[in-house]
């Protein structure tokens, strides 16, 4: 059973920065796309950033505030956070994208569009930045 369990969120000051995780289990992340995804109050889920074997990527809105990386031997992903507004104030969320056979060596899903591939998703970790 696929299992993703985020961690490293909490309550900063507008500047400051954060490092979420996400711990995976029951996957190799080797055959895996990983997205980060946050939801504001109100507002819709939006993917951030995604990385597989080919590699990372961005959405347009994050204009290199945020990296994504990972530690295979860990089977974690990592999510850090500069300069955060209070506008990232949201519950964050990663999730998992199964690359098949057909799909190996593609680049990870940024497109909104293409966020329903993610189909294991962790539960979240809050993230509140105060002005």
């Amino acid at each position: 059973e696929v299992q993703l369990v985020e961690s490293g969120g909490g309550s900063v000051q507008a500047g400051g920065s954060l490092t979420l995780s996400c711990v995976g289990s029951g996957l190799r992340f080797d055959d895996y796309a990983i997205g980060w995804f946050r939801q504001a109050p109100g507002k819709d889920r939006e993917i951030l950033a995604c990385i597989s074997s080919s590699g990372e990527r961005y959405a347009d809105t994050e204009s290199g505030r945020f990296t994504i990386s990972s530690d295979n031997f860990k089977n974690t992903v990592y999510l850090q956070m500069v300069s955060l507004k209070p506008e990232d104030t949201a519950i964050y969320y990663c999730a998992a994208d199964f690359l098949s056979e057909l799909r190996s060596g593609f680049p990870c899903s940024i497109q909104q569009s293409y966020t329903y591939l993610y189909k294991y998703w962790g539960q979240w970790t809050q993230v509140t930045v105060s002005s």
